[in-house]
Parts: structure tokens; C-alpha cells; sequence
């Protein structure tokens, strides 16, 4: 059984960090793609950053300068990296893990950012 625990979401200041950290179980990790969605209220779910198992990136047009995506094979784990966040990236943060054929979601992590 695949399970995904997302966790490292909360409510950080503009301009905070937060990292963000996905652990994946029941799966063969490092032939994945990962990545990051995010959904805001009222919005459709979007892009954030992906990772092929190769090391190749892609980012959302907003994030590309201030996020990180990152994994760690041995621990089955994916990360995110957000620095210098603003109020617009408050959302619902999702990891997927996707290969041909198939693809698993996490849970989702809130993050907000609030002064």
C-alpha cells in the first residue's frame, strides 16, 4: 500500500522560509518523478515544482526563483524548500509521486503566509 505523509506546512510571516517534506512508503521511490502542487481557495490546483528521477526541474512561473525542490532517495523523501513567501502563496501544498502508468497523491499541508 503506497502512502504519502506530507508534513512541515503552517503559518509563516512575508517573506519566512518553510520547508516543506513529503515521505513515501510501499512504493519503488527513486524511479519517480516528484513534485509539489498547490491550491489556493477558489483556484485550480497548480504547478509548483517537479523532479524526474533523473534530476531534471521544472517550476511555476512564480517559484522558480525562490523555491527549491530536492530528494533524498535513501530516506524516500521529496522536499520543498520555499524562501522569501508571500501572502499569495497561502495554499494547500500536495506532493505527488508519478511514474507511467501511475501516481499517487499526499494528503496536503496547509501554508500560510500572515503578518
Amino acid at each position: 500500500q503506497v502512502q504519502l505523509v506530507e508534513s512541515g506546512g503552517g503559518l509563516v510571516q512575508p517573506g519566512g522560509s518553510l520547508r516543506l517534506s513529503c515521505a513515501a512508503s510501499g512504493i519503488i521511490f527513486s524511479i519517480y518523478t516528484v513534485g509539489w502542487y498547490r491550491q489556493a481557495p477558489g483556484k485550480q490546483r497548480e504547478l509548483v515544482a517537479t523532479l524526474t528521477s533523473a534530476g531534471g526541474t521544472d517550476y511555476g512561473d512564480s517559484m522558480k526563483d525562490r523555491f527549491t525542490i530536492s530528494r533524498d532517495n535513501a530516506k524516500n523523501t521529496v522536499y520543498l524548500q520555499m524562501n522569501s513567501l508571500k501572502p499569495e502563496d497561502t495554499a494547500v501544498y500536495y506532493c505527488l509521486l508519478r511514474t507511467t502508468g501511475s501516481g499517487y497523491w499526499g494528503q496536503g499541508t496547509q501554508v500560510t503566509v500572515s503578518s
